[in-house]
């Protein structure tokens, strides 16, 4: 049996699929009924062939469980289970890479952004042949007033240093032209951000409008630590503005130091100079606030570099319910770049799948 290759019942299929599902989860065990209640009756209505590519990102609840008893009565599902969690861009990449669509749709499992848009969103990228449809969030009522407040933030800050060509308030609800995805596959990046990494392919694109729903249950996976943590590695990984900005604050704490070089000479020739303690320990302090912050950017830099170095697989497969296709076999540089052919050929070797089915 050739490496990567995982026997399964989804093993052969008969017709091209047309759109393929990525939904990354972790610990959504009570967000799963409503999640499959919804998604399914909307792709059955499409009349294309179809799958959906539920990646469990090392859910430590039930979600394994409940994902196999779903799939005994809905052949279309296919599950990808990650060895740990490798947190939500890692598993949307899994996804995307194992996906065979001609398009690609990316959802999110909380059922905040809309599934009963996706036939909006192949019907425009058909119609007027996009190869990217984003989902942008023209109401974010539900959401708090902080959240809204530094998502606005957020996708300002975007704007300015990856340029406009980055949609305000669009999250990861989006399609994909099979073009599209190759394109991102591709591309060496290890810290993927793919609500900019999308826009910055260039491809033809549209947008669909939807107003945004609260979570339908569990708790959030993206509390205010991993927000900070998305905004660094956007900003780290699309522009060099910090950098400069760090050349900035040190050409300001030079200034400063001039100014408090001229104010102790003048203490100093009027003989003056206790006095100017006060001064003395704020230049020092602002000095070395100022090395701190820039010594901090640099790290943040040189971390990305090593990480780089290192080129470690961003995610490696348990197992897959399907096998991969042709398509998916076709590992360019940047699947082994991203850790997508490395993963693959973890998941070859894989454990046989052993997941439970729920009691009822």
């Amino acid at each position: 049996m050739p490496e990567g290759r995982n026997e399964g019942p989804d093993e052969e299929r008969h017709e091209p699929v047309v759109l393929s599902v990525v939904i990354p989860m972790y610990n959504e065990e009570e967000a799963l009924p409503a999640l499959v209640s919804r998604v399914r009756p909307v792709l059955a209505e499409l009349g294309v062939a179809h799958e959906v590519v539920a990646v469990d990102d090392g859910s430590g609840d039930r979600t394994a469980e409940l994902l196999a008893a779903f799939r005994l009565g809905w052949p279309e599902l296919r599950v990808v289970a990650l060895r740990r969690n490798s947190g939500h861009q890692a598993a949307l990449t899994a996804g995307l890479d194992r996906a065979c669509g001609a398009y690609v749709v990316s959802l999110d499992a909380d059922l905040q952004d809309p599934p009963e848009k996706i036939p909006d969103m192949l019907a425009l990228a058909r119609a007027e042949g996009l190869d990217i449809v984003y989902g942008v969030r023209a109401d974010r009522s539900s959401d708090t007033g902080f959240k809204r407040w530094t998502a606005g933030v957020y996708y300002r800050l975007m704007r300015r240093l990856a340029g406009p060509s980055v949609p305000a308030q669009a999250g990861d609800f989006r399609l994909l032209s099979r073009a599209a995805v190759d394109a991102l596959k591709a591309l060496p990046d290890q810290q993927r951000v793919y609500r900019l990494l999308v826009p910055w392919l260039g491809f033809p694109s549209g947008q669909v409008t939807y107003e945004r729903a609260p979570r339908t249950a569990g708790r959030t996976k993206y509390p205010l630590g991993r927000m900070i943590r998305l905004a660094v590695d956007s900003v780290t990984g699309f522009s060099a503005a910090p950098l400069r900005l760090a050349t900035w604050l040190g050409a300001g704490a030079f200034v400063v130091c001039l100014g408090l070089l001229v104010y102790t000479l003048a203490a100093f020739a009027l003989g003056r100079t206790v006095p100017g303690w006060t001064s003395l320990f704020t230049g020092i302090v602002f000095i070395g606030a100022v090395q701190l912050i820039c010594v901090g950017l640099l790290g943040e830099y040189v971390g990305r570099i090593y990480t780089a170095v290192q080129n470690r697989p961003t995610y490696f497969v348990r197992h897959d319910t399907a096998a991969p296709t042709p398509t998916q076999g076709s590992a360019g540089g940047g699947g082994a770049a991203q850790g997508s052919a490395s993963a693959r050929a973890a998941g070859g070797a894989a454990d046989v799948p052993r997941v439970p089915v729920p009691r009822a």
